[in-house]
């Protein structure tokens, strides 16, 4: 697995220009592979190598609670158990950051292997070619994703949900939470589910995480 990862981060970057960010790129392909490109006729905000979704997002300082508000004047449902994470202390936004995030299949992994606790020690452990790594996003990251993203563009994707792989916030019930989206179930979804360390992930949803800044060292 970890060779396939290296070989999608290495076109990734062969495409892009060898570029240490992609913020504001506007990606034309849809779906990239490591045989041919496929072009799409609409511009897309994301681009795919090798099982692994790219993009970026940029925050403004949007409190949790505000992003209930928001989320919802744009048409979308916030779940019971999201507005609790939302009015969480625990819930800290930022700024003008602009994230790029990888988001990795289910389908990546073996479906014995596809546990919060694998998954996120894959991430920890990777490196990219020039030494980039993958790390644990803010929690606004999942809100960042759904007012970026449409269900039609999920589908585009080929997922169903995607998990911000963020420290938990614990719920008033005692549960670890994680904010996600999901498309289905009468609408455009912003929820939180639990995150156990054995928890099994459903292979068509996708987790994503932080690309770090290309490193400095020599």
């Amino acid at each position: 697995m970890r060779g396939k990862l290296k070989r999608a981060y290495e076109r990734k970057e062969a495409i892009m220009g060898n570029s240490n960010r992609f913020a504001s790129a506007d990606f034309t392909a849809g779906q990239l592979s490591t045989d041919e490109l496929s072009v799409s006729e609409l511009v897309r905000s994301w681009c795919e190598v090798d099982g692994i979704i790219y993009f970026s997002v940029t925050s403004d300082g949007t409190t949790g609670k505000d992003w209930i508000t928001r989320l919802e004047s744009k048409g979308s449902r916030v779940g019971d158990y999201a507005k609790q994470v939302l009015r969480s202390p625990s819930f800290k936004p930022t700024s003008g950051v602009t994230t790029d995030v990888a988001v990795l299949r289910g389908c990546f992994f073996e479906d014995n292997n596809r546990t919060t606790k694998k998954i996120r020690a894959y991430a920890k452990a990777f490196r990219t070619p020039d030494n980039r790594k993958l790390g644990k996003p803010e929690p606004e990251l999942a809100c960042l994703i759904r007012e970026k993203f449409t269900d039609d563009e999920l589908e585009a994707m080929g997922l169903w949900y995607i998990i911000a792989m963020h420290e938990s916030i614990i719920t008033p019930n005692g549960k670890p939470r994680f904010l996600g989206v999901y498309r289905g179930d009468g609408g455009s979804w912003i929820y939180a589910c639990c995150n156990e360390s054995d928890k099994v992930w459903n292979r068509a949803g996708g987790s994503a995480f932080v690309v770090s800044h290309a490193s400095t060292e020599s």
